[in-house]
């Protein structure tokens, strides 16, 4: 019998353990990485959490994206030590919580706007989920399952009493 309720709790806090899945944002969203896209209001609202993805698409020929200090980015420099991430669709997976910068260093493409900068939080520090449906939000797909498994588990245990 102590196995099963043993079981049985497991069942119901491992889902409170385990991460909620990261979310894949494509910069720009359909535009992707290009002249004429607002990039600051793009990011507006969206919460970016350590293990999200951003997803860089452009054409290499055209553009390119630098990962820089806040001081390259205030001043459109592309410096020669950073990564150069050089592919027509580039994936970065936000791995340290803080302040992020990306800049296009083609021609005066960053002058022109073309640079993003993001604040990333530790999952931890992540508010509630919102409703379901919000874009970005993926924290709420658990919400539901999360749910039924302990309503689930408890009807077990009481039943099994």
């Amino acid at each position: 019998m102590a196995s099963k309720l043993s079981f049985f709790i497991a069942v119901a806090v491992l889902p409170a353990i385990v991460s909620v899945e990261a979310t894949n944002f494509l910069v720009g969203e359909d535009d992707g990485w290009s002249l004429g896209v607002n990039f600051a209001e793009w990011a507006e609202g969206k919460q970016f959490k350590v293990g999200d993805t951003l997803v860089f698409q452009y054409k290499a020929v055209e553009h390119d994206v630098f990962s820089v200090s806040e001081s390259d980015f205030n001043s459109c420099t592309a410096p020669v030590s950073i990564q150069h991430l050089l592919p027509d669709t580039y994936e970065i997976t936000l791995t340290t919580p803080g302040r992020k910068w990306y800049i296009c260093g083609k021609g005066n493409h960053c002058q022109s706007g073309m640079k993003l900068s993001i604040d990333v939080i530790a999952e931890t520090d992540a508010p509630s989920p919102s409703p379901a449906g919000e874009e970005g939000n993926s924290a709420a797909v658990i919400a539901y399952p999360y749910g039924v498994i302990v309503l689930v588990a408890s009807l077990a245990m009481v039943i099994m009493h």
